[in-house]
This record gives C-alpha cells, structure tokens and sequence, in this order.
C-alpha cells in the first residue's frame, strides 16, 4: 500500500513538474518580447485577470487564493482514491493549474499567448490550459471507462 502511494506520488510529482517548467519557459518566451502573427493564429502577450473568456475576472486578488484551495482539493482527493492510472493526468492537470496559478502571484494575471482568429475569434491561450483540457478529457474516460483504470 504505502509503494502504491509512493508510485502515485512520483508519478504525479513528475509529471507536475514537466508540465510547470514546460509551460513557464513558454511564458518567459513572452515575456521577453517574442511575437509572431499569421492568417489564423497570432501569438501575442495577453495577460488575463480571470479563468476562461476572462471570466471572474471581477474577483481579482481573491481568485488565485480560490483556485488554489480548489486545486489542492484534487490533490487530496487523488490520494483518496489511491489509483495509480489517474497520477499521469491529474500531474499533468495540477502543473497547467500551478503554472497558471503561479503567473497570477508573478504577473498578476495569467499569460496567455495563443490567439486563434480564422473565421471566428477565439479566447486567447497558453500551454497550460491546453494540458489541463487533455488531463480533464482523460479523467473523464477513466470515469466513465472504470474497466481501464484497476489499480
């Protein structure tokens, strides 16, 4: 039991920490002043004070203290559920939502950088949220899926 929990552990720590790193030297690139513009997808600086579509944005300060209680209550829960099949997507949820979460204490606002405008506009951003659609997806399967997740 307790190296089942150390396995989830580092399984989840790592994957976390990738998914940081990855995405905070993508925002750096930003930072610093790099840009780049097409037909469609325009990557520019963009911070944003809220979640999605800039919603909540009205909460400010208090947004990134909520967000960190919600996320830690992902975190407790996965040890709750002692399952090693959901450590690879929750690390991978849990560093988008840190590096995210991370930028609103550096930056006072999420950097965002992808803008898609090719026949309809699009919310601008980031790498991060990317990953926390995939890692949202893939928990999804494994809920509904319960045959593929044993452990």
């Amino acid at each position: 039991m307790a190296n089942h929990r150390l396995r989830l552990g580092v399984i989840l720590l790592f994957s976390l920490v990738g998914i940081f790193i990855i995405d905070q030297n993508i925002k750096m690139l930003f930072v610093d002043g790099f840009r780049y513009y097409t037909e469609c997808i325009d990557l520019i600086l963009v911070y944003n004070k809220g979640v999605a579509f800039s919603m909540f944005a009205f909460l400010d300060e208090y947004l990134k203290y909520l967000q960190l209680l919600i996320v830690s209550g992902v975190v407790f829960y996965i040890f709750y559920l002692n399952k090693l099949c959901y450590a690879f997507p929750v690390g991978i949820l849990l560093g988008g939502a840190f590096s995210n979460i991370y930028d609103r204490f550096i930056h006072e606002g999420v950097v965002d950088m992808v803008y898609w405008h090719c026949g309809f506009n699009f919310a601008v951003f980031n790498f991060a949220d990317v990953m926390i659609d995939v890692a949202v997806l893939w928990i999804l399967i494994l809920n509904f899926k319960p045959h593929i997740c044993k452990s």
